[in-house]
């Protein structure tokens, strides 16, 4: 072997060497399904517990900050397409973008006005993960009250190295499959613009109060 091989053969050795550990903890940093679900959560419980925002002048900064969270968490998108499920393919494409844009508005307003509302400093207790398929998991958790223990359960997916929520499972009833029903029901008699126009007339009516 020639000098000038056994010189880059070498060199090629050290650079493996170099970069092993920083590919091995890449892949060990890579976050589970249960802690892209944590910290986003825990993120959004500081922000309620925070004393600053019981000034009710603050309420709406305090809403945004959760907003911007609940976006990286929540794939709307994936949401709107499981809760029309048949029903996506009758829908434009601009449709298809109006409809995920204010489902999103009205998921985010019913989502802030529940939490803004009932939170009573409970606790919410990360149970466990399971795998539902490739790329696909189910993230355990309860919210501890003083009365009962409520069960909520996060269907979650891998999309661009994150996992998102496209369905959330409150005492065994899946948001997702609740919101089909009720559109199923409605796009039996209307259009996807009078779905689209009904959802939107509802956001505007909560903004507007």
């Amino acid at each position: 072997m020639s000098t000038t091989r056994i010189r880059c053969y070498t060199l090629g050795i050290i650079m493996l060497l170099i970069l092993t550990p920083i590919l091995t903890v890449g892949i060990s940093m890579a976050a589970s399904p249960l802690e892209d679900l944590k910290i986003p959560i825990e993120t959004v419980l500081s922000l309620l517990k925070d004393t600053v925002y019981k000034n009710p002048d603050q309420r709406q900064q305090q809403r945004d900050k959760i907003l911007v969270i609940t976006r990286k968490l929540f794939d709307f998108t994936e949401m709107s397409k499981r809760a029309l499920a048949r029903n996506w393919k009758s829908f434009s494409s601009l449709e298809q973008q109006q409809f995920a844009d204010v489902f999103a508005d009205h998921l985010s307003n019913s989502y802030m006005d529940k939490i803004q509302g009932e939170y009573k400093d409970e606790t919410i207790i990360f149970l466990n993960q399971e795998a539902v398929s490739d790329g696909k998991s189910l993230v355990k958790t309860k919210i501890q009250r003083q009365t009962k223990d409520i069960p909520v359960d996060y269907s979650m997916y891998s999309v661009d190295n994150q996992w998102r929520v496209y369905d959330v499972n409150i005492e065994g009833v899946s948001l997702i499959k609740n919101y089909r029903t009720q559109f199923d029901q409605i796009l039996a008699k209307e259009s996807p613009a009078q779905l689209i126009e009904r959802l939107k007339k509802k956001v505007e009516i909560k903004i507007g109060n």
